[in-house]
């Protein structure tokens, strides 16, 4: 142990005087801790929020989703130029269409999507969230013994259904804005379907407005020539989405738009980021009071040792080793401080993911307990943070010990 370490350290550990410094000490040392198991926890909780957001939105959206105007023939070269990039790990077709849903006097705007259950279910976990019903009968194509007026199955978001006051076997009408011949002339196209499924992905923005049918059916509804609108992709990493969005759509060309999932949900993710910033903005001013707090103590010790120091000079200490010894006095409160509030808040975490202490509606959050996600990024930065804190905050008070006059400081202190 050098000098300045040594000196330091029995500064912070005597107990003959000074008992008002020690408190302060431990209060210094409380006060970072306090900080930094707060930002752990409060960012550790956002994290959690933001990745069941992530595979709310993957399971019902797909890593990545490929559109164009395709005409007959060119859903087949979609498929050879997917199945033969090295990230895509599974690719499915889909039908896109706005429609208006009625029942019984109710009407609402919906999404209507046209899956191939067999195919889909590779590329997101649709299979999954369904809550009533089955996808059985939601088929590629209708049975080729369907009758004229047939009323295909669909699969509806459970607050689709709510909304509409619908339920399993009931049927509903769709009315597309493709327009259909009549003895009345050009009239929206409808189509009736009977309810088969009732679907709960956990993301409201889907479970309020989407109804899945077949993939073939809600083409034709919608009058897409090349039978489908576009492929959905997974990925063999989802990490990957951006970039592999980016170069897939260099390599499909202009006729294709090629978008991630992050970036048809660009505006809620970066409001998710935005908020956690400001959090972790906010909370480190706790850690700021704190080190308030280690500079306001190192001045009363360096007041406490004015004779000690004195005659430290008087032995042959030079101002910089005076430095020393006070930026080792606050960088040893802040370690400690840190290190205890990096345990507290990894022991809080832990706490709030295996026991269900705070319990969340499951009508809102669609969550039972809190989420945790503690990432190594975020632990990095709130431990270096509060180091550096409260090592600037050590600056002041070690520049004035380090002036102190050795005549003074002896006849003073």
């Amino acid at each position: 142990m050098n000098f300045e370490l040594f000196v330091a350290t029995r500064y912070l550990r005597t107990k003959r005087k000074g008992l008002f410094t020690m408190i302060t000490t431990v209060i210094g040392v409380a006060g970072v801790g306090t900080g930094v198991a707060a930002l752990i926890v409060v960012l550790s909780v956002m994290n959690g929020f933001q990745a069941d957001i992530q595979k709310k939105i993957v399971g019902a959206q797909a890593h990545l989703n490929v559109y164009g105007d395709l005409e007959r023939g060119q859903l087949g070269d979609l498929a050879a130029a997917l199945a033969g990039d090295p990230d895509v790990a599974a690719f499915a077709p889909f039908a896109l269409g706005q429609a208006i849903i009625t029942y019984r006097g109710r009407t609402l705007g919906v999404v209507l999507k046209g899956v191939d259950p067999r195919r889909t279910f590779t590329v997101n976990s649709l299979s999954e969230s369904l809550v009533q019903g089955a996808w059985e009968g939601v088929t590629a194509e209708a049975p080729a013994d369907a009758k004229p007026g047939y009323a295909a199955p669909v699969v509806l978001g459970e607050e689709l259904a709510k909304g509409l006051g619908v339920w399993l076997g009931e049927e509903v009408v769709l009315i597309s804005p493709q327009e259909a011949g009549s003895s009345l002339g050009l009239v929206p196209k409808m189509k009736r379907f009977q309810v088969a499924g009732l679907l709960r992905t956990g993301y409201y923005e889907y479970d309020s407005s989407t109804a899945y049918a077949g993939l073939g059916e809600v083409a034709r509804f919608m009058g897409l020539k090349g039978g489908a609108s576009g492929m959905e992709v997974r990925l063999k990493d989802l990490t990957l989405a951006d970039s592999a969005a980016r170069r897939l759509q260099g390599k499909l060309g202009f006729d294709y738009t090629v978008r991630s999932y992050t970036q048809m949900n660009r505006t809620l993710f970066a409001a998710l980021r935005l908020e956690k910033y400001v959090m972790f903005l906010i909370v480190t001013l706790i850690v700021m009071v704190a080190a308030f707090n280690i500079a306001s103590n190192l001045i009363l010790l360096g007041t406490e040792k004015l004779r000690d120091i004195g005659l430290l000079k008087a032995m042959g200490a030079t101002p910089r080793q005076i430095h020393r010894i006070f930026l080792w006095d606050g960088l040893l409160i802040g370690t400690f401080g840190v290190a205890a509030g990096a345990c507290l808040g990894l022991a809080l975490c832990w706490v709030i993911w295996r026991y269900p202490i705070v319990e969340l509606p499951a009508d809102i959050y669609y969550l039972s307990r809190v989420p945790v996600d503690v990432e190594a990024g975020d632990l990095l930065a709130i431990v270096g943070s509060g180091l550096v804190l409260s090592l600037v905050a050590t600056l002041y008070p070690a520049a004035k010990a380090a002036r102190a006059n050795p005549v003074e400081a002896i006849h003073y202190g």
